[in-house]
């Protein structure tokens, strides 16, 4: 029995919807078929009104019965934990799914963001766009070999990999065939589809936040 409570915000402007990182929990509970609820915290005064829940002002946050987590790569473990639709039962694979968690995050999400703010002030030249390529480049070369990351199947690993890389920005920076392929492929989900359609009615029907 599910008891997942995802936190976000009540409200949030237009241009990140469809991107609050609360879709990765709502789209990975939809793949593994688990319920859940959503209660938000204000997004006005939201870097000091909910420090108890997140020590940085941040969301997602993610309950599940007494089990209280914040961060979207920890609430995604741990939601993935639970099903094997998105975590393999085989210890070793598992391994694999969690390094490549760790891979989205740390090694291509810790330059794509970065990049993305700096190519949305509109400088002539990113001073970011070589380290991008670099790393891109480098992920292009594996989903040359494979259909997923893990497993010859869609895991956990796969949905955060294709949340940090879907932007049009960053995926259609160069031409890596294998990488827009490979993010298509995860997009075209059912389990995101009512991932993102839940998000995008969830802000479309707030209320304006000043």
């Amino acid at each position: 029995m599910s008891d997942i409570t995802i936190w976000t915000y009540d409200w949030v402007p237009e241009g990140p919807r469809g991107f609050v990182r609360d879709l990765r929990l709502r789209w990975a509970c939809e793949e593994s078929g688990l319920r859940y609820r959503v209660k938000t915290v204000p997004f006005k005064d939201r870097q000091t009104n909910h420090l108890g829940q997140h020590p940085f002002g941040q969301v997602p946050m993610l309950c599940d019965g007494d089990i209280e987590l914040f961060e979207s790569g920890a609430g995604l473990l741990h939601i993935a934990r639970k099903s094997e639709a998105l975590m393999p039962g085989d210890e070793r694979q598992a391994a694999k799914v969690v390094q490549w968690i760790v891979a989205a995050l740390s090694s291509v999400e810790i330059v794509t963001i970065p990049w993305w703010y700096i190519e949305k002030a509109g400088p002539s030249e990113n001073p970011l766009s070589g380290w991008m390529a670099t790393r891109l480049d480098q992920l292009e070369a594996v989903l040359e070999t494979r259909e997923w990351l893990v497993s010859d199947r869609f895991t956990a690993a796969d949905l955060l990999m294709a949340d940090v890389l879907r932007d049009d920005k960053i995926c259609d920076f160069g031409s890596r065939p294998a990488t827009q392929a490979y993010v298509s492929r995860a997009v075209d989900r059912p389990a995101f589809q009512a991932a993102y359609d839940a998000q995008m009615e969830h802000f479309s029907s707030s209320s304006a936040t000043d």
